[in-house]
């Protein structure tokens, strides 16, 4: 059996993403994160919940297929498993119609996940899944006896409030923006936006977060810990389309985070290369082995920009 190496737990949406002319991919952020960890060896539970239906049985049937546990995905006998309907524009970036009231708006919390989680390296979750009382609740609790909590911030209106942004941020430990949501969210704060390293520090101490990663597409990534600022770029690949990239690159992040000894060169290089990798591939889940992986990273090494 495959040596797997520490814990991570991803909450939140799991569905059946609906292309035009295709069919059904597996998605939600969570999720894809969750996939992509597993590939890099990393040992990886689900907290979800999905329909008692044909659609939730063949999510089930993914995840057998991957290995990634279902242990925590939940079976709602009212609420179906979730489906998007996904739209790609010219510039390939997809645009999505999430259908509520779902299964994974109502998860619950149970002794089974709260005990998982207090022995979990990292929990990571998203803004999507607190849409609905339900499951925000269960996050919130969930989040009061994790260790180390990732926040991967896909603000998709109108699925977010401002308030809830800024108390899960008060929970966080690494929190994941794109350049666009980070503006954003200094407008929430009324912070005018100066420099990016202006506003990141702002929001670090806005919300006691260690760390900051702003994910800035053909520009790059960016890394921020206890004063430090790193920057890298992005790997030109031909793009097949930019579905998952960001769950890619953080799943790349923090599959060396979990690496005790990793640094922060290793940790980035790992994560622009896995966004890039998949950039290049279609979907967010595509099939491909660790060592695929590794020979692409070889073929294309990364230095800081500074």
């Amino acid at each position: 059996m495959e040596y797997k190496k520490n814990k991570a737990i991803c909450f939140g949406e799991v569905l059946w993403d609906i292309f035009p002319g295709e069919q059904k991919r597996v998605g939600g952020a969570p999720f894809n994160v969750a996939y992509h960890l597993s590939k890099m060896g990393v040992e990886v539970n689900m907290i979800s919940s999905i329909g008692n239906d044909q659609l939730g049985r063949d999510l089930l049937d993914k995840m057998k297929n991957w290995n990634i546990p279902a242990d925590h995905v939940q079976i709602n006998t009212e609420y179906p498993t979730s489906t998007v309907v996904a739209t790609v524009d010219e510039n390939n970036d997809a645009h999505y119609d999430i259908v509520e009231r779902v299964a994974w708006d109502f998860i619950e919390t149970t002794l089974e996940n709260r005990e998982v989680i207090k022995t979990t390296d990292v929990f990571v979750f998203g803004t999507l899944a607190a849409r609905n009382e339900k499951s925000r609740n269960t996050l919130f609790q969930l989040l009061e006896i994790s260790n180390y909590n990732v926040f991967d911030i896909n603000l998709r209106e109108p699925y977010y409030e401002v308030g809830m942004i800024k108390d899960l941020l008060h929970k966080t430990h690494l929190a994941k923006f794109n350049k666009a949501e980070m503006r954003m969210m200094l407008d929430f704060l009324g912070k005018e936006y100066t420099t990016e390293e202006d506003g990141i520090q702002y929001l670090q101490d806005q919300f006691d977060l260690g760390e900051i990663i702003i994910s800035k597409g053909s520009k790059g990534a960016l890394y921020a810990s206890d004063g430090n600022f790193y920057l890298y770029p992005t790997i030109p690949v031909t793009v097949k389309d930019t579905v998952g990239s960001g769950d890619s690159f953080l799943a790349g992040f923090l599959s060396k985070k979990l690496e005790k000894g990793s640094t922060v060169h290793e940790m980035m290089t790992q994560a622009v290369s896995l966004g890039a990798f998949i950039t290049s591939q279609e979907g967010a889940c595509p099939e491909y082995s660790l060592e695929d992986f590794i020979r692409f990273k070889n073929e294309y090494p990364v230095s800081a920009l500074h």
